[in-house]
Order: structure tokens, then C-alpha cells, then sequence
């Protein structure tokens, strides 16, 4: 197993290989093997040239954001990406590279569930009828990582957080994939993690966002981001964060933008 700092030369500088593709994806996103002086590691290899065209978004601009909350992930000292890096070339152009994530699907940290059938640890985000006409919950776990990832999402204003975005790794940890809806300058916030709505941070939290905070008005982690998003949108970002902090709290759906995406799963 090589150390972060070897994977995160890998990614950037290694050869790609594509071995498949996932086809579900909205936009190109590939996975592959990277090689380099002997370490392959296993990453999904997202192109600029193959991302959709979206009317509030600007055009190649999808993996440039992932980049980014990744990096906004590590200032507050969450392990909750995985290590994202931004690749000059590659088989299809530049693009984003994200280490793989092996997934255990039989325990999903996000579920629909029968009404009623919910077990204790887990919050109701909301509730409707299955295809079938039966009475079902969207429901989240109540955990310490997946408490932090929805507060990440504040601050990278993220406006695609479905239950397929959040993996369990085999260790039992909790990864966040797939923020190229983010950052936007006006508010985006979808998300299926509301069961902590209008709750206080916990401590351990706030000391995470308050640190993250001083260490962006340093200028040097800024700078990072602003290497992949407009003045604007880091300006923003860092509102965004100083606002959560004085909050004190969970925000809840301000209702100018759909609360949560669709389809939420």
C-alpha cells in the first residue's frame, strides 16, 4: 500500500489505462488503472471533453469542483473524499482523477425503507408511496461521518447529494463521491441528508469548521481552491462557511430550491 503522497503522485502523473465505464453516469466517467514506476492504483478518470453541458454551470468547469471539495474536505480534516486530483492529460484530455472506492453495498449508509420497518440510529428525511403503492421512508444513518458530510455540503453548496452519492467502504467508513454540482455563487442545497435539521453542531464539528476557517484567511488554501474555481465562487464559499459557523446549527431547507434531488436514490 502506498502512502498519500505517492497515490496522489500516481493519479496526477501516472499512465491511464481504461479497463470500463460507468454507464449510468450523466457524464463520461471512466474508470481506469494508473500506473507509475511500478504502483497501479485503481481511479475514475473523469474527462473535461465528456461532461453535459448544464444551463447553470459552466462548461468544463464539473471536475475542476470535485477537485475542490476534496480540498475543502481535507482543510476541515474530514476523510470523507477520496483523494481527488486534477490530471493536465490523459487517453480523452484533461480531466478530474479520483482514487476507486471499493463499495459494501449490503449495509447502505442512505436507504428507502418501508414505513414503520426503521430501525433505531436512523433519521426520516421523508416519506411516500414505493412503485408498487406501498408506504415507504427515505432514511438516512444518524452517524458522526455522515453528520460531517452534511455539513460539507453547506459549505460546497452542494446540489446533487443523492443516497448513491455516499459509499460504505469495506472498513466501514463512509466516502462522498461525486461533486461536480457545487460551488455555485447562489444557494443550491440539495441533499438527502436533512436528519440533523436545525440541530446544534456537535463541538467536536464546530472546532473542525473554525479551524478550516482560520486557516483559509491565511490565504494559502485558498489559493488552492481558487485554482479551480472563480473569485466569486471562493468568496462565496467562504461566506458560506462563516455564516454555518455563526449559525451554530444544522441549517434547514430555506425553500427557494427544491430541498432535495431528484431522483433522491
Amino acid at each position: 500500500m502506498t502512502d498519500a503522497i505517492d497515490l496522489g503522485e500516481v493519479l496526477t502523473h501516472g499512465e491511464l489505462e481504461i479497463t470500463g465505464r460507468l454507464a449510468g453516469a450523466s457524464n463520461a466517467t471512466l474508470q481506469a488503472a494508473c500506473v507509475l514506476d511500478g504502483v497501479t492504483v485503481t481511479c475514475v478518470y473523469k474527462p473535461s471533453r465528456g461532461e453535459r453541458p448544464l444551463w447553470d454551470f459552466p462548461d468544463g468547469s464539473l471536475g475542476h469542483r470535485e477537485v475542490a471539495a476534496y480540498l475543502v474536505a481535507r482543510d476541515l480534516g474530514w476523510d470523507l473524499i477520496p483523494l481527488t486530483v486534477w490530471r493536465a492529460d490523459g487517453p480523452y484530455g484533461q480531466g478530474m482523477c479520483q482514487a476507486w472506492i471499493d463499495e459494501d453495498d449490503s449495509n447502505a449508509p442512505v436507504d428507502v425503507v418501508d414505513v414503520g420497518s426503521l430501525a433505531s440510529g436512523w433519521c426520516t428525511v421523508a416519506e411516500g408511496e414505493g412503485a408498487d403503492g406501498r408506504p415507504v421512508a427515505l432514511v438516512h444513518e444518524d452517524s458522526d461521518a455522515l453528520r460531517r458530510l452534511s455539513l460539507l455540503d453547506v459549505v460546497i453548496n452542494n446540489a446533487d447529494r443523492k443516497g448513491g452519492h455516499v459509499l460504505r467502504r469495506p472498513d466501514g467508513g463512509l466516502a462522498g463521491i461525486d461533486h461536480g454540482l457545487t460551488f455555485h455563487e447562489e444557494p443550491k442545497l440539495r441533499t438527502v441528508l436533512w436528519g440533523w435539521a436545525g440541530d446544534p453542531f456537535r463541538d467536536e464539528d464546530a472546532e473542525c469548521l473554525e479551524r478550516a476557517s482560520r486557516r483559509w484567511s491565511d490565504g494559502e488554501d485558498v489559493a488552492l481552491l481558487a485554482e479551480h474555481l472563480g473569485r466569486r465562487e471562493v468568496h462565496r464559499t467562504r461566506q458560506r462557511l462563516a455564516s454555518l459557523i455563526a449559525s451554530g446549527r444544522h441549517p434547514l431547507p430555506e425553500g427557494m430550491w427544491p430541498a432535495l434531488p431528484w431522483p433522491a436514490m
